[in-house]
């Protein structure tokens, strides 16, 4: 069994099995023209904030900030020495036989099966330690957070009425008051039925955070067995050879072994420095955190290629240490979660303000001029009451159903977000920048023509000269565009569809190489190798320099070189190919296809190219130019300055061969999705990389421009003044460049955003982010759609960043929602996001009529008209807790009353959760008709069991009797006594309970429509459909009916039976409330200015 290759620091030992030496071919040439690469360059900015790295080198990073956590954690000794772990590294500094020997592996071959299994078991997977859970601080979170908090006062004061305040000493002839410990229990449930909820929304949340992770794995190239295979990143173990490919994150810390010459490693996530690293196979430092020979977990190859072997893995590597001390960071609140703290604060604000003032009106007039109306209990029990009252306690739960609802049904529209809030974010972006290539277009990209100084031509009608043979000196022209196509390209055809003709082939590559590796295909096979052009260097495609290069050299048999570009033995032969704006200004001559001879690159000629060029990209065509050259460097081949010199001096004087003109076809559903987003009130703006022309082509195409005239220009920007209101009276569309973009100031950003048409062409990953930068300046809520590497930086900086699942896996990490099928779900999310919001208003809008604002007033005319009680403490919990409840959660399954798309997209800063319109139709509208109704029902059953009157009451602050009426007399005639009267409130208190029960049904079926009447928009017709209410309905019935006729309840929690008729009257009052609130909606919608119009929710 052999010791653990990543515990070889603390122990210094090596493995003592035997080292297995296998033989047999190389699985792949480090810098084989023939390997597939992604592209981009640029700075990645994945989403570690908390990493604790301020300082420039890694090493004295990583040092303090291991130092730094342990102190703070009060970790035991040997934990401290963590600082010491990396220093004691030498997996740099061993030779690379000597780093495979060690490590029992084989560079060719890789690990055996058996070893895979022995060192999984041994060391783990290649995971971090998650964070775990503060389950205590999580429960008490739950159960003391957001309304509980209030809530546990009232608990805690129901425990002071119950005992001692009803009992000696305090009330010398009191015993221990059991409906106050009843409204304890009572209080105590709806708090464990709150703090469960919040719970069941974390764990759905979670569950669909992993659900999310398990569908986008991180995967690796390794080789096992001697084979390439693509494995989980988390299955690597110490010993395996991995292939690292431009755009990858390294999976590992991993020693290289081959390098192409221009490895380059983002390592910003670590260092924050945002320069590329570059990346070597000899050591260059003492330090196994600075040499350059260790690529470390977690970074980004921005550059090349390279082949390593993995010496760390999971917690043992430097990302996994780091990891260790930054899991307890907070997390940021969300729009809607900051909503929900809002409207908590409010509520608690006038909770305690109501408090207050019942208070001072006890101290300074009840207890003194009437100290028999209402002692302490009472008091208190009134105060916790209205507590109970004011706080809807169903908003918790309706916002963890809501999520949980809509999770499943971002699921179902193949809508994934990160967190389940950034939906509701997306209602309200007013701007969307979207990345062209793959995410506007099908990123399957074909070549359609192909030029020449002196003509052009389709690629079959290239193939058919080709094939006739008929001018030997246009063959020749055809044959080295031919192989600059092969040669100047890193993608392969996939050998299982070699037979398959040409456009069926699967090619490994990015679409541009897979393009033109179709195109090379079409005219031909590739009939050469390393005997006749062997490679020599490249430098891969990249979004800052926009060129790929290529180097050859003549083998042994040089006569193709000879032959097809005039060269001999040795000779090193430059392919480029990249954008013509940018390699035009770098070549001096161009190559005639009639003659196949050399031209001078002339103004006549250069205009001919243009011409070409303007014509195919106005054609939606992405047009390339490929060029070569003979070059011999001075420097010694694989040294910096061989790299530097090449770069500097090799992409100068070049030929132009010809140019190429590639079609990428948008999506088929990106027109109408376009269109949809402009519906809803964002506007769409596209920002590539890709030529102006070409870009602008493919807008037009697909809806982002519309106007018939030509866009705008940065010189048209440069003419505007600030306040030319005019320019922008109708729609307006511009074209502007990266190069533009650095000629601009805050004057020129002012009128760009403007603007409602936009193309941002040939854009860097810097001036992407700059873009999204500016439109949030300007209170733009940006989203920016992209799945490329180069997106990266844009995706994490916009307010939603939003990746395609087919795009790299940079681009889903950066992101904030992924898109896992066509590109039109996002259409979908924004709805989504805008349903949540509005769904969310409707259950607070239910709630508040009747469980905050009806349950308060009874306390309030208790206590400054002096009348009895008409609702109880318990009933208020009741409808808060339990009748409420189960109606309010039918309103998170409504569908959109109306075209959400049709509206403005939400203003965060001032379109709030809950505002004055909506407390208006609470507590002044639906609320005064409830509170009539209600305490007008509790009176007129008072005065037909009692004969007693409101007028009989009101100011007397009385328990009775009352005048000469006493207790009043029952329907029979008879007197009644203390206790008669008092069964007689008791039952008069349910019938206001059952009434606001009823009530609240015309409630509901109102604020469910905001803008439709009742006849419009009822429950039973499909597009308006929700059964459910009438399930909520139906709950609150039963909640009623057990808390009125159960005997129980009536001996216990002093309720009584409450009579057929007083079931039967609210009904049409219930129904006078649908038709007062469709009466409302009609004025609001024939008098548009009125002031109810003004006033509507």
């Amino acid at each position: 069994m052999p010791s653990d290759p990543e515990k070889q620091v603390e122990s210094h030992l090596e493995f003592k099995d035997t080292v297995v030496v296998h033989h047999g071919s190389a699985v792949t040439r480090t810098l084989s023209r023939r390997n597939s690469m992604q592209s981009a360059n640029e700075k990645v900015e994945p989403g570690y904030e908390h990493i604790p790295i301020k300082f420039r080198t890694l090493s004295m990073d990583v040092t303090n900030s291991i130092s730094a956590g342990t102190e703070k954690s009060g970790k035991k000794k040997q934990d401290m020495d963590d600082s010491e772990y990396f220093a004691s590294m030498d997996f740099h500094k061993l030779s690379n036989e000597a780093i495979i020997q060690q490590l029992n592996s084989s560079e060719k071959q890789g690990l055996d099966s058996a070893s895979v299994e022995t060192r999984l078991k041994l060391n783990g997977h290649n995971v971090f330690l998650t964070k775990r859970p503060n389950y205590l601080w999580k429960i008490l979170r739950y159960v003391f957070g957001g309304f509980c908090s209030v809530l546990w006062v009232g608990v805690i004061t129901y425990f002071l009425c119950w005992m001692p305040l009803s009992t000696p000493p305090i009330v010398p002839d009191g015993s221990p008051s059991v409906i106050n410990l009843a409204l304890a229990i009572v209080v105590m449930i709806a708090i464990i039925v709150q703090a469960s909820f919040s719970a069941f929304q974390d764990w759905s949340t979670s569950r669909v955070m992993k659900s999310i992770l398990n569908l986008l794995p991180a995967e690796c190239l390794v080789v096992r067995d001697g084979k390439v295979t693509k494995i989980q990143a988390s299955e690597l173990v110490s010993g395996d050879i991995v292939q690292l490919k431009l755009g990858n994150k390294v999976p590992a810390d991993i020693r290289l072994l081959q390098v192409s010459n221009d490895l380059r490693f983002d390592r910003s996530i670590l260092t924050g420095e945002v320069e590329p690293v570059e990346g070597t196979s000899d050591q260059t430092d003492d330090s196994y955190l600075e040499s350059k020979n260790i690529a470390l977990m977690g970074t980004y190859i921005v550059n090349g290629n390279a082949l390593g072997v993995v010496v760390l893995t999971g917690n043992n590597s430097v990302m996994g240490r780091i990891n260790s001390l930054t899991m307890n960071g907070k997390e940021k609140k969300t729009l809607i979660q900051m909503e929900i703290s809002r409207f908590v604060t409010i509520i608690v604000c006038l909770t305690i303000a109501l408090v207050i003032i019942l208070l001072i009106e006890w101290l300074a007039f009840l207890h003194r001029v009437h100290p028999d109306f209402q002692n302490v209990v009472a008091l208190l029990m009134n105060l916790m009451g209205c507590v109970v009252a004011f706080i809807p306690e169903g908003v918790p739960v309706g916002v963890a159903m809501t999520m949980m609802m809509i999770a499943n049904r971002m699921k179902k529209n193949n809508v994934l977000p990160k967190g389940l809030t950034t939906v509701e974010t997306l209602g309200c972006v007013n701007v969307i920048c979207s990345d062209k290539t793959g995410t506007l277009t099908q990123n399957k990209m074909f070549v359609v023509n192909a030029g020449f100084a002196d003509g052009e031509c389709t690629p079959e009608e290239c193939r058919d000269a080709m094939v006739s043979g008929a001018n030997k000196h246009l063959i020749g022209a055809y044959k080295q565009l031919h192989l600059a196509s092969y040669f100047c390209n890193n993608a392969t055809f996939d050998p299982a569809t070699m037979d398959m003709p040409v456009a069926q082939r699967e090619v490994n590559g990015d679409a541009t190489d897979s393009a033109i590796l179709r195109f090379a295909a079409t005219l031909g096979p590739d009939i050469y190798d390393e005997k006749t052009f062997d490679r020599t260097f490249e430098i891969p495609f990249n979004s800052k320099n926009k060129w790929m290069l290529a180097m050859y050299r003549a083998g042994p048999d040089a006569t193709p070189m000879n032959e097809i570009f005039g060269g001999k033995a040795n000779d090193n032969l430059i392919f480029v190919k990249g954008a013509p704006d940018v390699l035009m200004p770098k070549c001096t001559s161009i190559l005639c296809s009639e003659t196949n001879t050399i031209m001078p690159l002339d103004v006549k000629q250069a205009e001919k190219v243009r011409v070409v060029q303007e014509k195919w990209a106005r054609n939606g065509q992405r047009v390339l130019v490929l060029c070569r050259r003979f070059f011999t460097p001075a420097a010694e081949e694989g040294s910096n300055a061989y790299t530097d010199e090449i770069v500097s001096h090799g992409v100068q004087d070049l030929t132009i061969i010809g140019l190429v003109g590639i079609m990428d076809p948008p999506r088929p559903e990106i027109t109408h999705t376009v269109a949809e987003c402009r519906r809803a009130g964002a506007r769409f703006f596209m920002v590539t990389g890709d030529f102006g022309l070409t870009a602008a082509a493919i807008a037009r195409q697909i809806g982002i421009i519309t106007t018939s005239r030509d866009p705008d220009t940065y010189i048209d920007i440069a003419k505007i003044a600030q306040d030319d209101e005019e320019k922008f009276q109708g729609t307006t569309s511009l074209l502007l460049t990266g190069s533009d973009l650095l000629k601009f100031g805050d004057m020129e950003w002012n009128t760009v955003c403007k603007y409602e048409e936009i193309v941002f062409a040939r854009t860097t990953p810097e001036q992407k982010l700059k873009i999204v930068k500016e439109f949030q300046k300007r209170d733009g809520v940006v989203a920016m759609t992209g799945d490329g590497v180069n997106d990266a930086p844009s995706l994490k900086a916009a307010d939603v960043g939003v990746a395609i699942v087919t795009g790299s896996d940079v681009a889903i990490e950066a992101a904030d929602l992924v898109l896992m099928d066509s590109f039109d779900s996002i259409v979908e999310a924004i709805r989504l996001g805008r349903l949540v919001f509005q769904n969310l208003q409707k259950v607070i809008a239910y709630l508040l009529p009747a469980g905050s604002c009806s349950e308060i007033w009874p306390v309030l005319i208790n206590a400054f008209a002096g009348v009895p009680l008409p609702l109880s403490a318990f009933l208020m919990i009741i409808i808060c807790c339990f009748s409420d409840l189960f109606p309010a959660l039918t309103m998170i399954m409504e569908e959109e009353e109306f075209d959400l798309l049709s509206m403005k997209p939400r203003n965060a800063k001032r379109d709030h959760l809950i505002n004055l319109k909506i407390y208006g139709q609470c507590y002044l509208f639906m609320g005064s008709m409830q509170t009539i109704c209600s305490i007008g029902m509790f009176f007129f059953y008072i005065q037909t069991a009692t004969g007693l009157t409101w007028f009989d009451f009101v100011g007397t602050y009385s328990p009775g009797p009352w005048g000469d009426k006493g207790f009043g007399m029952s329907p029979d005639g008879v007197a009644l006594t203390a206790s008669d009267f008092a069964w007689q409130v008791q039952i008069g208190q349910c019938v206001t309970f059952v009434t606001l029960v009823i009530l609240q049904w015309g409630n509901l079926l109102s604020v469910r429509n905001r803008c439709l009447t009742f006849v419009e928009g009822d429950p039973f017709r499909a597009k308006r459909r929700n059964l459910w209410v009438f399930a909520g309905m139906a709950s609150a019935l039963i909640v009623a009916i057990v808390v009125t006729e159960v005997p129980w309840f009536n001996n216990v929690m002093q309720t009584g039976p409450v009579p057929i008729r007083h079931w039967l009257i609210p009904l049409p009052l219930a129904l006078g409330m649908i038709v007062m609130d469709d009466i409302r909606k009609v004025i609001v919608r024939v008098f548009p200015n009125s002031f109810v119009a003004k006033a509507a929710w």
